[in-house]
């Protein structure tokens, strides 16, 4: 016995991946005959409904694949408790202009004052824009490429993140990469250079002394040429976030203090 063409109609929409409007049709179809929906309308709301989950399914995979370590936007920043943020400045940046020009991102500052919620936010922005976008610590992203030069493949790492709209490499200047993973990050950081790629860079060190903790300043200076070059520093000041609401006693610290 041939189904009926309700159920057909249904299975055909499942087999095209449109579970979402299969679900739905039962429920449109009662709503045409009884004269509550025309026709039109029924399948725009149907097809409308469809594609916002699509939507939603697709910035989904893209927040999974920028490898965010959280979720921060704009939104969430505490601008009354960082006064010295260019409020201004990262606004005109999150228009995400500086993407279409291959300008770069520099926020340099303490622990804890914002650096990589700014990044994150502005990277959450360009994932919402469709870009495609990377998160990437710093010492793990040398030890990333370190390791695929040890194995021989550092061409096809290379690549993987050349190729990103943007790529935000953070904490750099929180460990010590060492000579071997500076000129790696200089092969990097050249490549996106040359590509016109977008960088966003947090860091606790100034650009004129990441020479003491990439191993050597002329390396460094290559690297710092190359990301400032087209960027916009924003440089951020005040007390950690994350210390706000510790109270520090003048004998705390000391043995026996109650």
């Amino acid at each position: 016995m041939q189904a009926s063409p309700l159920n057909r109609l249904a299975a055909n929409l499942e087999e095209l991946g449109l579970d979402g409007m299969a679900s739905s049709v039962p429920e449109y179809v009662r709503l045409v005959a009884d004269g509550r929906k025309d026709l039109v309308t029924a399948l725009l709301e149907l097809t409308d409904a469809q594609v916002e989950g699509k939507r939603r399914a697709d910035d989904d995979r893209r927040v999974r694949m920028a490898n965010f370590p959280y979720i921060k936007t704009l939104a969430d920043f505490d601008w009354g408790f960082q006064p010295s943020v260019p409020r201004g400045t990262v606004e005109q940046l999150a228009t995400l202009s500086f993407l279409e020009i291959g300008d770069n991102v520099i926020f340099v500052g303490s622990p804890g004052v914002g650096k990589s919620h700014l990044s994150i936010a502005l990277g959450y922005e360009a994932v919402l824009a469709h870009r495609q976008v990377y998160f990437a610590d710093c010492s793990k992203l040398v030890g990333d490429l370190v390791h695929a030069y040890a194995k021989e493949t550092l061409s096809r790492r290379l690549r993987f993140y050349e190729h990103c709209s943007l790529l935000i490499i953070d904490e750099l200047g929180y460990l010590d990469v060492g000579k071997e993973g500076a000129d790696l990050l200089f092969q990097l950081v050249n490549r996106r250079y040359v590509l016109d790629r977008s960088t966003i860079v947090t860091t606790n060190v100034p650009v004129g002394r990441w020479g003491d903790v990439l191993g050597s300043n002329v390396t460094a200076s290559a690297i710092a040429d190359r990301l400032c070059h087209h960027c916009t520093l924003v440089k951020i000041t005040g007390r950690s976030y994350r210390l706000k609401d510790v109270s520090i006693g003048e004998d705390d610290g000391k043995e026996g203090a109650s």
